[in-house]
């Protein structure tokens, strides 16, 4: 499947910081709750994330990590994920998240 310009464009993914990360035992797959702040226009969102093969809680926060941001809010168990934060499977297919090389502005557009 193909996409246009136009199509990539409407996916709004910007970075953001992790403020705070929580273990989500309730979840079907292990995951850990994401907060996620996203500068002035934005601002923190929440997240839920199925990354605990590669992560601790407390080692994400302030690691800057992008999201697409324009994504309904979706209920996942007791967490209402408002953010979709990014990632790419390892070779064992455990997420391995995706943030910029270098310190960025929070809220900047990946484009």
């Amino acid at each position: 499947m193909t996409i246009t310009y136009d199509d990539f464009a409407a996916v709004d993914i910007r970075v953001g910081r992790i403020t705070r990360a929580e273990p989500f035992p309730e979840a079907r797959k292990p995951a850990i709750k994401l907060w996620v702040d996203f500068g002035g226009e934005i601002g923190e969102k929440r997240s839920s994330a199925q990354i605990t093969a590669h992560y601790d809680p407390e080692g994400l926060v302030g690691r800057q990590v992008l999201a697409v941001v324009n994504f309904p809010p979706r209920q996942i168990g007791k967490v209402m994920s408002e953010v979709l934060v990014l990632g790419v499977p390892d070779a064992a297919g455990e997420v391995v998240l995706i943030g910029p090389g270098h310190e960025v502005p929070l809220g900047g557009r990946l484009f």
